[in-house]
């Protein structure tokens, strides 16, 4: 059993920062996980892909969001950070971490509600 706990995510103002946090635990080590990211889904949209980066720390980045956040992975703590900065009301939404280890398996956390006000 894998869990994703997700932390930091609230209100902030256009142009403000914000840091969402996610910590994975359970049956893991350093070297079983593999790619770390974070989705976001807005009402009425898809789920999207924001940022993932892999155990090589290969980093992909959506359009949208290039230039203004940043993801980084702390193996030791099996936490992967998404550091927001200048934000816009269209990054309103819901976020999502994603784990993948192992051999294909992947756990979710439980989202957590980013809000940008202009």
């Amino acid at each position: 059993q894998v869990q994703a706990v997700e932390s930091g995510g609230g209100s902030a103002q256009a142009g403000g920062s914000l840091r969402l946090s996610c910590a994975a635990s359970g049956s893991l080590t350093v070297f079983s996980i593999n790619d770390m990211g974070w989705y976001r889904q807005a009402p009425g949209k898809q789920r999207e892909l924001v940022a993932s980066i892999d155990r090589r720390m290969n980093i992909k980045y959506a359009d949208s969001v290039k230039g203004r956040f940043t993801i980084s992975r702390d193996n030791s703590k099996f936490t992967v950070y998404l550091q927001m900065n200048n934000l816009k009301p269209e990054d309103t939404a819901v976020y999502y971490c994603s784990i993948d280890y192992g051999l294909g398996s992947s756990s979710w956390g439980q989202g957590t509600q980013v809000t940008v006000s202009s």
